[in-house]
């Protein structure tokens, strides 16, 4: 192996599987596919086949980047998880990147980042902007149209609806989520990062039982 370090990046806060294995700047082993669902099954067996078409194994590996959202609840949490335990067991950084920073990274631009989100919402967060901006749950009806700037575009699942509302041009990301990832986890691997989180800008969608509690009998 060279002497650059070995990243693993993977990501499934959508509903996607991506996963890439990076040394320095050469691309050993990359893998997306959409996957609504299966992620949790899928994810290790995706990890181990990535490794092994870039001829490397786990203790091979210097750090781990991750998706953290937003996004889904449950494919977020199957890789946050994955990936604290294996940094745990392999003794190696696992760095966490959300997904609205990975879908900027090769932008030298102001840049609106966004993910769809429920019912006309949306997930933002500017980059290189004037007015700072999230990272926010939106309607997208209701952002404010004098974020535009010159200059400025908007980026990732929602960047059409958003763009037109605020008047700004949608371009496509520069690189799928996991490869953005594992890019910008190449940049951080040495700083002192705490631990990959999950990045969660909305209420789970399931709701505590309306059911009235049970009655407590008191045999006194």
């Amino acid at each position: 192996m060279s002497n650059a370090p070995l990243v693993l990046g993977f990501d499934t806060s959508g509903p996607w599987l991506g996963v890439l294995l990076l040394s320095g700047q050469d691309v050993l082993s990359d893998h997306h596919v959409d996957m609504p669902k299966g992620q949790a099954e899928a994810l290790f067996p995706a990890l181990e086949d990535a490794l092994a078409k870039g001829g490397a194994g786990w203790g091979d590996l210097d750090a781990i980047g991750v998706g953290i959202g937003p996004g889904n609840f449950t494919g977020i949490r199957i890789s946050v998880a994955a990936a604290r335990g294996l940094a745990l067991s392999l003794e190696i950084p696992a760095i966490g990147v959300s997904i609205l920073e990975a879908v900027t990274y090769g932008q030298d631009r102001p840049v609106l980042a966004t993910r769809d989100a429920p019912r006309g919402q949306a997930y933002v967060q500017g980059f290189g902007m004037d007015t700072p901006l999230g990272p926010d749950l939106m309607a997208i009806d209701e952002i404010d149209t004098g974020l535009m700037e010159p200059g400025l575009v908007c980026v990732g699942t929602a960047a059409k609806a958003v763009a037109a509302q605020i008047g700004a041009p949608a371009v496509p990301a520069t690189f799928a989520p996991a490869s953005a990832i594992a890019r910008i986890a190449a940049t951080r691997w040495r700083e002192d990062t705490p631990p990959p989180a999950p990045l969660y800008l909305k209420p789970a969608d399931a709701a505590p039982s309306r059911d009235a509690p049970p009655v407590i009998l008191d045999d006194a």
